[in-house]
């Protein structure tokens, strides 16, 4: 199947009420939205991977949205080389451990919704920042991934435990990138 990139945009109409929204203009790596820019390390050192999928940075598209619920990123990109990971990857990274600066976290892998002609990996991380004075900050990040025709699409919801609105619902991210995948497939 062909993938249209710009498609993707039609996906914004999945968005609730009261979020804005903008292109989508930070590194194509769902590691790096989760707040791990600077040289994370990871370990098991593989797993990594899993969320910075290599890609060519210049034929990404998406959007990204923040309102009362979370923050929310939908990205598409060509994928720089074969991308599916193989089952001895999934099965070394059940669980696994992410830290860059004054950034640390857990990251579990599952299995994500079945797509058509996709292969889909769900990664939750909890992250706690340590900011000035040693107060720690935490946040959750629910990145989907689907690994389709040559494309890497992934959908990162954003939410902070201590924010006085409640979350957008658990399978919000997975219903976005079911809807993104239908439309980059058109």
């Amino acid at each position: 199947m062909e993938i249209t990139p710009a498609r993707i945009d039609r996906t914004r109409a999945e968005l609730p009420d009261g979020y804005e929204v903008a292109g989508f203009t930070a590194a194509p790596a769902p590691i790096a939205l989760w707040g791990f820019g600077q040289a994370p390390v990871s370990e098991p050192p593989q797993c990594a991977g899993l969320a910075a999928p290599a890609v060519d940075p210049t034929t990404t598209r998406g959007w990204s949205a923040s309102g009362p619920g979370g923050i929310v990123h939908t990205v598409v990109a060509r994928a720089a080389g074969p991308q599916i990971p193989d089952s001895g990857l999934l099965a070394d990274c059940v669980r696994w451990t992410v830290a860059s600066g004054h950034a640390t976290g857990t990251v579990t892998t599952q299995p994500g919704p079945g797509i058509d002609a996709a292969t889909t990996v769900v990664m939750s991380t909890a992250v706690t920042t340590v900011v000035e004075g040693g107060t720690q900050t935490r946040s959750r990040a629910d990145t989907l991934v689907a690994y389709l025709d040559g494309h890497v699409c992934f959908v990162t919801l954003i939410t902070d435990p201590g924010s006085p609105h409640p979350a957008l619902a658990p399978g919000f991210a997975g219903d976005v990138l079911t809807a993104a995948v239908s439309a980059l497939r058109g």
